[in-house]
């Protein structure tokens, strides 16, 4: 299909401060897209890089147009309050990345209800949510499109067996996305997927002991496959689960080199992936 730029378009990004949603914001900032940074981070993390304001700022430098936003997608007054500023800033939202997402790789046992509830809230509720509240804004728009950062569902039993609430959410966040799709695809309005092949290096990984940062690739790798699915037909091309290196293959691209932290080491499978 024939590909177009995202230049003037608008997208709001949940969880742009840093790491994917920072890398798909400024891929769609070197286009000219004006990008909504919808994220709570708003001071430095102790270990963390990134706020609303260092991602604006980088948005803008890049070409783009930005707009930080202080925003906990658990709460539905935050959510409806910062899209509204959004489109009355930019004249719409043509375009919603559910990007945002909490992470514990534990087994039941070691799980605390804290944290089952919070990778509940952001990752299923929060993906929900953020749709739901969005919709308004895209019927009608030209080309209006939903991409969720989540994996395509697999009942192998070993991603369940390893960390079964985090598996069940981002899941979740996969058939909120693949029945949206059903929903809404007579109003033309596409919601899609999107995981990448190999672990990303970003901040989170700090969060994660063990993990070799040198055998990941970088957030690049998944913002070019986001631009190239974010610029395909809505009408046509919605309800599926993408791969970031097989939708850059599709366009030709051959050589993922560039992509690796290290071109020399063997690079980490992500999650849900065989």
């Amino acid at each position: 299909m024939e590909q177009h730029s995202l230049k003037g378009r608008t997208l709001f990004i949940t969880g742009a401060s840093r790491g994917i949603g920072l890398a798909i914001a400024l891929r769609a900032a070197r286009d000219g897209a004006n990008v909504a940074v919808a994220a709570k981070t708003v001071a430095p993390h102790p270990r963390l890089s990134g706020t609303i304001y260092t991602a604006a700022e980088q948005i803008e430098q890049a070409g783009g147009k930005a707009l930080p936003l202080a925003v906990d997608i658990r709460s539905e007054e935050e959510v409806e309050r910062a899209m509204a500023e959004c489109a009355n800033t930019f004249g719409g939202i043509d375009i919603l990345v559910n990007n945002a997402s909490a992470i514990q790789l534990t087994r039941a046992d070691v799980t605390e209800l804290k944290r089952f509830d919070l990778m509940q809230q952001v990752n299923v509720r929060g993906t929900f949510l953020c749709s739901k509240l969005c919709l308004p804004h895209l019927v009608g728009r030209d080309n209006p499109h939903v991409l969720t950062l989540a994996p395509p569902i697999s009942m192998d039993p070993r991603w369940f067996g390893q960390h079964t609430a985090y598996t069940v959410s981002k899941f979740s966040m996969g058939m909120v996305s693949f029945g949206l799709a059903a929903e809404w695809k007579d109003a033309g309005v596409a919601f899609n997927c999107l995981w990448p092949r190999t672990i990303v290096r970003t901040a989170a990984l700090n969060l994660i002991p063990g993990v070799d940062q040198s055998r990941c690739r970088t957030p690049e790798i998944v913002a070019d496959a986001a631009q190239v699915i974010l610029s395909r037909d809505a009408k046509s091309f919605t309800g599926r689960f993408f791969i970031d290196e097989d939708v850059l293959r599709e366009t030709g691209v051959t050589d993922f080199s560039g992509y690796a932290v290290d071109p020399g080491k063997e690079l980490l499978t992500d999650l849900f992936l065989e």
